[in-house]
């Protein structure tokens, strides 16, 4: 029972690691592809960062659950969709300054990067948590 649990476990896991990836990469491509339209895909900024949040939100808390319960395999650290962001936005903050076009940056860019960092902190605050508990000397 319990290896049947772990396999299922494993299997949500990597199923929303690639959902939350491929929403990743879909949610960049539509910010990138906003900038060089002058704001040309605002429409789907919304819709797309609504649907990445979710599944990044769904992904950091299986992850959560897992460390909680001792399912947690694997490292997929959190830090690198934040550090990928940062980049994204000061690329483009130098961007629309070295161009001074029409463009200027949604606030569904700038959400969706808070809440980025705020499911970080979240899950380090977790983390820091479920390791200062001294759980292996139950």
């Amino acid at each position: 029972m319990s290896e049947k649990r772990e396999n299922n476990t494993i299997l949500n896991t990597k199923i929303w690691r690639y959902l939350t990836s491929f929403w990743t990469v879909v949610l960049y491509g539509v910010v990138i592809a906003d900038f060089f339209t002058k704001n040309g895909l605002h429409e789907f900024l919304g819709p797309t960062s609504s649907i990445y949040i979710a599944a990044l939100a769904l992904y950091s808390a299986q992850k959560e659950f897992e460390r909680w319960h001792d399912y947690n395999i694997g490292r997929h650290p959190g830090e690198i969709y934040v550090i990928i962001w940062t980049a994204l936005i000061l690329t483009l903050f130098g961007l629309e300054a070295i161009y001074n076009n029409d463009y200027k940056m949604p606030t569904e860019v700038f959400t969706t990067y808070i809440v980025v960092i705020g499911i970080l902190a979240v899950t380090k605050k977790s983390k820091t948590s479920y390791n200062s508990k001294g759980w292996d000397n139950l």
